[in-house]
C-alpha cells in the first residue's frame, strides 16, 4: 500500500501558498465550501461522496486527496466510496478509472 503522508503535505504546503497570496479569495471560497457542505437536507458525508465522485470525474488529485479524507472523517465506508467511484467512472469514461483507483488506494490508506 502506498503512504499518502507526502501527498498530503504537498498538499498543505500548496493550500498555504494559496491561503498567503490569495487570502481574501480563499477565504470566500472556504465559505463557500462551509456552507455547501453543511448538513441540511442531505448529510455531510452524502455530500462529501458526491464530491468524490465529481473530483474523480474530472479528475483533481487535490480535490481527491481531501474529500476521500473527508468523506472517512464524516463516516463513509469504503463500500460506499467504491460504490461512488463507480459511479463517476460511468460519468467520466475511462480516464476516471485510473483517478478511482488512487481514490480507493487512497480510503484504503487512511482506514488502515
Amino acid at each position: 500500500m502506498i503512504d499518502y503522508k507526502e501527498e498530503y503535505t504537498d498538499l498543505a504546503r500548496t493550500q498555504a501558498a494559496l491561503r498567503r497570496n490569495t487570502p481574501e479569495m480563499i477565504g470566500k471560497f472556504q465559505e463557500v465550501a462551509k456552507e455547501a457542505l453543511k448538513e441540511k437536507h442531505l448529510p455531510t458525508k452524502t455530500k462529501e461522496l458526491i464530491a468524490v465522485g465529481i473530483a474523480v470525474s474530472v479528475r483533481c488529485e487535490s480535490c481527491i486527496l481531501g474529500h476521500v479524507r473527508d468523506a472517512i472523517k464524516a463516516g463513509a465506508t469504503i463500500e460506499e466510496l467504491s460504490e461512488t467511484i463507480e459511479v463517476a467512472i460511468l460519468m467520466g469514461g475511462g480516464p476516471s478509472t485510473a483517478y478511482g483507483a488512487k481514490a480507493l488506494s487512497i480510503a484504503e490508506h487512511l482506514l488502515g
